[in-house]
């Protein structure tokens, strides 16, 4: 018999957040207790409705500050939140509006909310949502992801005065590497007032080696500071089981606020994390099939990721040849446009983008490592605003991104995992629009890819095979290319 996975009741027994975005959109003067200047703020910004995630989230963490942020409801510490959500749901906003809620009464300038992203671009995705609701209100947001250097990072941190060091920022958006630098090494800069610890993409900073950033994380924020006097009232200590000593001095919680598209279900990782009576807030359903007999069958293991709703999601089988044709085909003779189209590394990527370029006839650009953060956000700019039809990339950038207006999502390597294949085409059909997706995959790895998928409750995706005819006229052309290509790597 197969063995049920047990799981803990939070884990278990999620809120279910509404899953179709248009049905469900709440006009954000229906979400209580918003701060109307952040109203405002939001209205300028062109937004009059909440997503589904949004508008439950928003709500819960503004209800475990409603004493002002010293002190969880009722005296206790608030429960730390996780959610689960697809790519495109509006899980940015879903903290930045509560943070700076939170912090606006805030008198002593401190770093109360940090943000941790595995990549700079998200980081200064971040940074941006966050200073567009801080502008006018005299917090501070700092972006750290080591763009700058680390003297002009901690110029920005800290600042040493006559009594000792003062905190420049509030909120702190920041990579893992960078951020670790300065808990380390950057005489000043504390984290003993840390009130949010929010992390992006929570699976991927468990899996990676960012574990360790995590601890030094919260081991910083509980850091004891050698100071005399009535400072020693609000030491915090690491915290333990709730008793009557415990709850009669006052101390900053440390609330922990987790996200992403695919959260991990794997017990011993999310004890790594060290959760206090966690909230799970998930638009991921696991429907039951029923057999004639009314007997269940058991499926509910099916609801692990959700695709965004209007992705459209085909597959071709091919051959190793045929791939470059098929993609050429697709732009040239389909008129694809606003492509992104995923390898598995970045001299795949490379490659792909020097033989396009040489057969002509399309604007492309490539997306990865190779490319300066600057290059990097120039080409993101080219492609948003449509001069570039095709943007070939590495998985780097799967993550997270918000790429505005992609069209197709392509996979011109067939993704290994799961994860991979979810946040790849999340980056198309975004919040509520509509988007394609297809993955050249080779006939070997066919019965793998299709298994991977209706593992993972996937069910909805339609084969689409091109007749080897209609690649012909593209052949002669192409040869000419690669021949080009060889003397270009020569």
């Amino acid at each position: 018999p197969q063995v049920q996975p047990f799981l803990p009741q939070w884990l278990a027994q999620p809120k279910l957040v509404q899953k179709r975005i248009k049905d469900n959109l709440v006009p954000i003067g229906d979400v209580p207790g918003i701060h109307p200047r952040l109203l405002k703020k939001l209205q300028m910004n062109g937004i009059e409705s909440f997503f589904p995630v949004q508008a439950e989230v928003i709500p819960a963490i503004l209800q475990s500050a409603s004493h002002g942020y010293l002190m969880g409801p009722g005296g206790y510490r608030p429960r730390d939140i996780c959610v689960s959500a697809p790519t495109g749901s509006g899980k940015t906003l879903s903290f930045v509006i509560p943070i700076v809620q939170v912090l606006l009464d805030r008198v002593v300038c401190q770093v109360r909310a940090l943000v941790v992203l595995p990549t700079k671009e998200l980081a200064q995705q971040v940074s941006k949502v966050f200073n567009i609701y801080t502008d006018g209100t005299g917090l501070k947001v700092v972006l750290i992801t080591g763009q700058k250097s680390f003297a002009k990072e901690q110029e920005m941190l800290v600042q040493k005065k006559v009594a000792g060091y003062c905190s420049l920022a509030d909120i702190i958006v920041a990579t893992p590497g960078r951020l670790t630098d300065h808990i380390s090494q950057t005489p000043g800069f504390s984290l003993t007032q840390l009130r949010f610890l929010i992390v992006d993409e929570a699976d991927r900073m468990v899996d990676d080696m960012h574990q360790n950033c995590l601890n030094q994380i919260v081991k910083a924020a509980f850091q004891v500071e050698n100071v005399s006097g009535s400072n020693m009232l609000f030491q915090r200590t690491k915290p333990g089981p709730v008793t009557a000593a415990s709850s009669c001095n006052p101390q900053i919680p440390l609330q922990k606020l987790l996200f992403s598209a695919t959260l991990t279900q794997d017990p011993e990782k999310l004890q790594q994390l060290d959760l206090f009576h966690p909230r799970l807030f998930t638009s991921v359903y696991s429907e039951q099939k029923t057999l004639g007999d009314g007997t269940e069958t058991g499926q509910d293991s099916n609801g692990k990721y959700t695709v965004p709703e209007e992705l459209s999601q085909c597959y071709v089988p091919c051959d190793l040849n045929s791939k470059p044709l098929l993609l050429l085909h697709f732009m040239l003779k389909m008129k694809f446009t606003r492509v992104l189209c995923f390898t598995n590394s970045r001299e795949a990527s490379h490659r792909l983008f020097l033989l396009v370029q040489a057969f002509g006839g399309i604007t492309v650009a490539e997306f990865s490592s190779r490319l300066s953060p600057s290059e990097r956000q120039r080409t993101m700019k080219e492609f948003e605003q449509g001069k570039i039809q095709l943007l070939i990339s590495t998985d780097a950038t799967a993550r997270g991104i918000d790429v505005k207006g992609v069209n197709y999502v392509i996979n011109y390597d067939a993704p290994q995992f799961i994860r991979t294949y979810i946040h790849r085409v999340g980056r198309t059909a975004r919040a509520g629009k509509v988007g394609v997706a297809f993955s050249l995959v080779l006939r070997i790895q066919e019965r793998r890819f299709l298994r991977m998928l209706k593992d993972a409750g996937i069910q909805d995706i339609k084969k689409h095979p091109v007749k080897g005819n209609s690649l012909k006229p593209l052949v002669q052309q192409y040869e000419e290319a690669l021949c080009k290509l060889e003397k270009t790597v020569k």
